[in-house]
């Protein structure tokens, strides 16, 4: 299975338990397809470049995960037609970006191991 960075730009004028409806839906797709997901990162709500859609702000999600080939052609073709989604962009991470993300994935759980740690002393 290759590993894939996936950026979706959601409408913004969605409320947040939407927005959250959207986002699960998302990755109920990428695991029944035989993914996983790794990450999913919420950048919030911000001002676009340009305007696409008639929407001027848009709220965005990075999403990391596992998936087979076969799995970002479903997922791509849904993105097209699911309303919520104004924009996004799949990329397959190659050898070098891998090792940097598990790099930083480790850290960031020695990192909250290490806060789990403080809060409990």
């Amino acid at each position: 299975m290759n590993i894939y960075e996936n950026f979706v730009i959601l409408n913004a004028s969605l409320p947040d338990e939407e927005i959250n409806a959207a986002v699960a839906k998302i990755k109920d797709l990428v695991v029944n397809a035989g993914g996983e997901v790794l990450k999913a990162d919420f950048w919030g709500r911000k001002k676009l470049a340009y305007e696409i859609k008639k929407q001027n702000k848009g709220f965005y999600v990075l999403f990391v995960y596992k998936a087979p080939a076969a799995t970002i052609k479903k997922l791509e073709e849904y993105y097209k037609v699911f309303d919520p989604v104004i924009k996004f962009m799949v990329i397959k991470l190659g050898a070098k970006q891998v090792k940097h993300l598990e790099k930083a994935m480790a850290a960031e759980a020695e990192q909250k191991s290490e806060q789990a740690a403080k809060s409990e002393a």
